[in-house]
């Protein structure tokens, strides 16, 4: 049967057989492809798994890191957070501890030109009168109480337990002559016995003499002003100053917008325009201070020597008096004789210039000068006042000297020279500051004039004589022997 089969149908077989090979050797390669394929991805995601296992484990260490040091910060957060509020309370506590309110007062301006404690003043509604001042080291004490007592209650909204602090700062030499020209003092030493008493009243409070010298008590107040204003614990200032415009400058300098509420402005006289442009707070204190600047009126008969050299100025400029000659004063007649003032002169001896000259009746002169040894009359009683060594003093306390006595007496103690010379910053210094002795004669031709010192054993220097002063008597100790003009 198979013999029947055509011989064509065998190769059929053949080519179906080379076909099926065929087929099989591409189902082969693809296979071999498809595994080369899927080792090459499975190799890809090995490396990447492994790579994002080993960020897995660095981002899990990042965290675990990241916990520890978020919880120290928190820790150093809340650690910090406590102490600042601790820094805080401590602040505020040092900033409300001992709180002060400070007092700055132009004395050369409150005082001598404008204010003057007021002689009506009212506080606790007890009344002041013009007997304060006068009242001395008490009606200081009191006038002390009375500017206390206004400041806490013009300040009361502050606290309940603030301190009042108070400089006043003047010339106190320029103070006196200011209010004795006024009239509303008798006796240079009542103000100062005022100052004291002023010092004295509250520990906090003091009443500085500047001494003599231009803008001394300004520079002292703009320096306070500026410490105390840096001080959180000075709670308000209040400045005494509405008298002087030039303190504006300063405040506009110094004052910044936070500290306006801290600065107050004590009103006298109104305030000048310039300080009122500052903007600053104003308060007046009727019942200290008062508004009227101080006026000169006319003196009273003095009963001191220094109401007897205060009662008129000095004239210009003027040489002193003529001493007696020989130290003899010559026999009194019906009309009591008097040593003159000698010439005018332009000399000045220094910045203090020439003592006021004073016009002797040579009797009484003669009268005074003939008490000798414990009979003689005490200097500093008559002419300063009470004498400090009281009933130790060798001299006579009891004596009850005239006018012309006084005039006498200080001219004697004129012939001393002071310590101090022309440096002397005492009004009322009672000693001498250039030579009384001097007197203008015609010289041998007779028509020049000369100075001539006629003191015998002069204690002054040659630069307190006019300069040509022929010195007829000098002192041996002082001046040269074969000194005789210069």
């Amino acid at each position: 049967m198979a013999a029947s089969l055509p011989p064509m149908a065998i190769m059929d077989f053949v080519q179906r057989f080379q076909a099926l090979q065929l087929q099989r050797d591409t189902s082969d390669e693809l296979i071999k492809d498809l595994l080369i394929y899927c080792e090459r991805v499975e190799s890809g995601l090995r490396h990447e798994n492994s790579r994002l296992a080993k960020e897995l484990e660095d981002a899990q260490l990042d965290l675990e890191d990241a916990r520890k040091s978020r919880r120290d910060l928190q820790l150093q957060l809340n650690l910090a957070t406590a102490r600042m509020g601790q820094f805080n309370a401590d602040c505020d506590s040092m900033r409300n501890r001992n709180p002060y309110i400070m007092v700055l007062i132009d004395g050369d301006g409150m005082i001598v030109g404008v204010l003057a404690i007021r002689l009506e003043a009212i506080a606790d509604h007890l009344q002041f009168n013009e007997n304060l001042i006068g009242q001395g080291l008490e009606g200081g004490k009191t006038a002390a109480n009375a500017l206390r007592n206004s400041v806490l209650q013009h300040c009361s909204e502050l606290t309940d337990e603030i301190e009042v602090m108070a400089k006043v700062c003047a010339n106190i030499t320029g103070l006196s002559k200011a209010m004795r020209r006024d009239g509303s003092l008798d006796s240079p030493d009542d103000l100062r016995e005022f100052t004291l008493g002023f010092t004295q009243g509250k520990a906090s409070f003091d009443f500085i003499d500047v001494g003599h010298g231009k803008e001394r008590a300004d520079s002292k107040i703009k320096e306070c002003m500026r410490w105390h204003l840096r001080n959180h614990n000075c709670k308000q200032i209040l400045l005494g100053i509405s008298h002087d415009a030039g303190y504006a400058p300063f405040l506009d300098e110094v004052v910044t917008p936070d500290d306006r509420c801290r600065i107050t402005i004590i009103e006298g006289c109104p305030t000048v325009r310039e300080l009122a442009q500052t903007g600053l707070q104003i308060l007046n204190f009727n019942n200290i201070f008062r508004s009227e600047k101080l006026i000169p009126r006319l003196p009273t008969p003095p009963s001191t020597w220094a109401g007897v050299t205060s009662i008129a100025p000095p004239p210009p400029i003027a040489s002193p008096v003529i001493s007696i000659k020989n130290g003899v004063a010559p026999a009194p007649t019906g009309k009591k004789p008097t040593i003159p003032p000698a010439q005018k002169s332009t000399w000045s001896p220094g910045p203090r210039g020439l003592d006021p000259p004073i016009t002797v009746n040579a009797t009484v002169l003669d009268k005074i000068k003939r008490r000798t040894t414990n009979n003689k009359l005490c200097n500093n009683h008559y002419l300063r006042g009470p004498c400090a060594k009281g009933n130790d003093c060798c001299f006579e306390h009891d004596y009850k000297a005239t006018d012309e006595d006084l005039k006498a007496i200080a001219y004697l103690t004129r012939l001393n020279p002071c310590l101090n010379g022309q440096n002397c910053e005492l009004e009322f210094c009672i000693y001498g500051h250039h030579c009384p002795s001097v007197v203008i004669l015609p010289a041998a031709n007779g028509k020049d004039k000369e100075p001539v010192c006629q003191a015998f054993g002069c204690r002054f220097g040659r630069e307190d004589h006019p300069p040509g002063t022929t010195i007829k008597h000098p002192r041996k100790e002082r001046w040269e022997k074969d000194y005789e003009r210069y």
